[in-house]
């Protein structure tokens, strides 16, 4: 009977952090294929990734209900509980940077196919990228249990926070110069803020990560990128 409940604990946790990495998978593709459809001005694929957000809703639920099936069945305690509480604690960070990918996506048909734009429009992908690199790294470091990794991730959300301050920047001061791009700079500056955020929770989750591995907390961080322009 013990070896029967420890083979269904293993194939539960398997399950969980399957369900983990297609959700972040999921999140990671929504977060390319944004910046993707705002690049390319891609109202199609920006409608794609809005639909797409249900299914990283869906599995958000599905692991919150193995998550309690878990505890009430199996009582993990000490590394095993951690664990548990990590996967519950981070699936609800990747939802929300499925929104924020899907924020993205519905700023594309907001802004014209205007070419006097382009040249703001540019700066985001990069940043864009960092981001999604970090959610993909953080994720990799919840599979491996790899504190050094999650630490790594931690320390790039600045690259991402300069980023931002340098967007933002930029975009003010091209609406100062082009008044009638405003409207779209202005939408620009929500993604802007979007892919901001989307550092701030992949940091999020590598502290989780870190807590996870070792036992132990990360000291508090200054973050210097909503400084600009709070949400």
């Amino acid at each position: 009977m013990a070896e029967h409940t420890i083979k269904a604990f293993d194939e539960e946790i398997d399950r969980l952090r399957g369900l983990i990495a297609e959700m972040g998978g999921r999140a990671e593709a929504a977060i390319e294929n944004a910046m993707l459809a705002l690049q390319r001005q891609d109202k199609v694929l920006a409608a794609e990734v809005v639909e797409g957000d249900k299914r990283i809703d869906a599995i958000e639920a599905e692991v919150e209900k193995l998550v309690i099936q878990i505890i009430a069945l199996r009582a993990p305690m000490a590394n095993d509980l951690r664990d548990v509480i990590a996967a519950l604690k981070i699936v609800s960070v990747v939802e929300r940077i499925g929104d924020y990918a899907k924020n993205i996506a519905k700023r594309v048909p907001l802004i014209s196919n205007n070419t006097r734009i382009m040249e703001p429009i540019s700066l985001l992908p990069s940043m864009g990228q960092v981001a999604g690199e970090m959610v993909h790294d953080v994720l990799n470091a919840f599979a491996a249990r790899d504190a050094d990794l999650a630490l790594a991730v931690v320390e790039r959300d600045t690259v991402v926070d300069d980023f931002y301050n340098s967007v933002f920047r930029t975009l003010v001061t091209f609406m100062v110069e082009n008044p009638k791009t405003i409207s779209e700079c202005a939408q620009l500056l929500f993604v802007a803020k979007n892919i901001e955020r989307i550092g701030d929770h992949a940091t999020n989750v590598a502290e989780m990560v870190y807590y996870a591995a070792t036992g132990n907390t990360l000291p508090e961080r200054e973050r210097g990128g909503s400084a600009l322009m709070e949400e």
